[in-house]
């Protein structure tokens, strides 16, 4: 039986990404709990909220929208994901299946 990992704590302002369980797609936290597919319509918080925004957004896990919920440092022009990583997945799939 695995444990569930333990989130670090917030250094910087974070928002919130997942995988859509309908088809996939990477999503970004939103305004009011609502999951967009980009990051300018999510809703940052400081790393002093970051706890109560994980609790908001692990509820879309429990509802069965996403899976897969983690925070993302960023900084506040945009808001921008201070890791590549995030930046790829900000930018959509690096391969269309759609032109496949």
């Amino acid at each position: 039986m695995s444990t569930k990992a333990k989130a670090r704590p917030a250094t910087a302002p974070v928002v919130f990404t997942a995988n859509r369980l309908r088809d996939g797609r990477v999503v970004w936290l939103g305004t009011e709990g609502r999951w967009a597919e980009h990051i300018a319509e999510t809703t940052p918080f400081a790393p002093e909220a970051a706890e109560s925004g994980l609790d908001l957004a692990r509820q879309g896990e429990r509802d069965q929208q996403v899976v897969g919920v983690y925070a993302v440092d960023v900084a506040l022009d945009g808001p921008t994901p201070l890791k590549f990583r995030e930046r790829l997945r900000v930018q959509g799939p690096s391969v269309a299946a759609e032109a496949a």
